[in-house]
């Protein structure tokens, strides 16, 4: 492994950091449930031996933890702020395509390799870095209420309703879960699109039968869920109507500021993507920002990699469709069942189940607590942050919304981090920035009432 010449960064803890990166807690697969425990542990450890309170709280999905680091003087009167992240992480899979072990952190050319290194592990540790060196230094001004969640990468709702069975309730929520959107150029994201995620199951017969004396006489179940995602897919970028019901069209100010953006076919390009169509390119923070859109996410059916000439009985579909503000997830869901029905063969059965959904949620730009940590960030980055729109969606956010809790959404991640992704990396440069921010944050937000 490449060695980092500090090994502490700036006096920072990079060994903890490295101890809870090399934990592979993929909440998607029930087999890492122990390794997801595990990180649950060690989040819960670093609180209680920065000298506050924490536990981890069982849920009917993954574990939360739930901590608080107490402000330094007279807590009783300082204000409480929320710092939300999440130590899950996505599958590393495909394996042949990391350069480095997933799970064992590497530094290369200034970059740190790993799953779940920019997404989200690394930035919930600059949050209780922080706190938490505040704290040691007596100048923690507001009681930092930690929720760390264990399920945030499969759509798991325990924060959410953390949050609203919560009392005590928070002056403002904090969250590196993000971005910014080039070096040196921080956002925050004060809209994030809801989503809705399904499992499609088409049945066509009772047996896969021989294609050579069955194939073009007998329904086939790949033919029969190809129709039928083809009532949901958009063609030209543009959904089926009943799919944008209730869509909020951006203000003409938001307009105006994402065209000072880069340019939508810059952004696609330096990911390697495609255009999905000619007018993508332009229309790229509509689309991801203020559109709905929906993907489909997985196809299995049949014998996509063995020579077996059968004509498929059962083929399944992962698809999700990404609301926006204004739009309702059960009356999305409702069309998305229902055109999807519509448009398969006569003679299929078609099963739809939602795994997982969240509402869209938009917050105020102007709210005290968003614009002290915007002066925050420009006070330690250079430069203020962007008021921009997220195009994923983070489910605890509509909770927040739901208690008028304000929502600080903001990150050190890079388009060319490549979360969700093989060789996943964040800027070794940016942990120290991140702490400095989230320390800066803190000062700042003890002038909330």
């Amino acid at each position: 492994m490449a060695e980092i010449d500090d090994p502490r960064l700036d006096g920072l803890p990079l060994a903890a950091l490295f101890e809870l990166l090399r934990i592979p807690s993929v909440s998607a697969d029930p087999a890492r449930a122990a390794d997801v425990r595990a990180a649950a542990t060690w989040v819960r450890d670093f609180i209680v031996e920065s000298g506050g309170e924490a536990e981890v709280v069982e849920t009917a999905g993954a574990p939360l933890v739930v901590g608080e680091l107490r402000a330094s003087s007279a807590p009783e009167e300082a204000p409480d702020v929320l710092c939300y992240g999440h130590f899950d992480v996505q599958p590393p899979e495909p394996l042949d395509e990391w350069e480095s072990h997933p799970f064992e952190p590497e530094v290369r050319d200034g970059l740190l390799y790993a799953r779940g290194v920019a997404d989200d592990k690394a930035q919930l540790w600059m949050q209780l870095v922080g706190a938490s060196t505040l704290a040691a230094e007596g100048r923690l001004p507001v009681n930092v209420r930690f929720l760390c969640d264990g399920e945030e990468e499969i759509g798991g709702t325990s924060a959410s309703e953390h949050i609203a069975a919560d009392t005590r309730g928070a002056k403002a929520c904090v969250v590196f879960d993000g971005g910014m959107l080039a070096p040196g150029v921080p956002v925050f994201n004060l809209g994030l699109r809801g989503f809705c995620y399904f499992h499609v199951t088409v049945r066509t017969g009772e047996r896969d039968l021989h294609s050579g004396l069955y194939g073009g006489a007998v329904l086939n179940a790949l033919h029969a869920l190809v129709r039928a995602l083809d009532g949901v897919i958009p063609v030209d970028g543009e959904l089926p109507e009943p799919l944008r019901r209730g869509v909020l069209e951006p203000s003409a100010a938001e307009l105006a500021d994402w065209r000072s953006l880069p340019a939508g076919a810059e952004v696609i390009g330096e990911q390697g993507a495609v255009p999905a169509d000619a007018a993508a390119a332009a229309d790229f923070y509509l689309r991801t920002w203020a559109s709905p859109s929906l993907d489909v996410n997985g196809i299995e059916g049949g014998s996509p990699h063995l020579l077996k000439t059968v004509t498929p009985v059962v083929a399944h579909a992962n698809l999700s469709i990404r609301l926006v503000p204004g739009q309702e997830p059960d009356e999305i869901r409702e069309a998305v069942e229902s055109l999807l029905r519509i448009a398969a063969p006569a003679g299929a059965t078609v099963e739809v189940d939602l795994l997982a959904s969240t509402p869209p949620v938009l917050f105020a730009h102007d709210s005290p607590a968003v614009q002290l940590a915007a002066g925050a960030f420009e006070r330690v980055v250079g430069r203020r942050p962007l008021f921009v729109r997220s195009g994923g969606s983070l489910p605890f956010a509509a909770a927040l919304a739901g208690r008028g809790i304000p929502f600080i959404g903001t990150g050190f991640d890079l388009p060319d981090g490549n979360v969700h992704s093989p060789n996943e990396r964040l800027r070794v440069d940016y942990l120290p920035l991140g702490v400095a921010a989230s320390r800066e944050v803190l000062l700042a937000l003890r002038a909330l009432e």
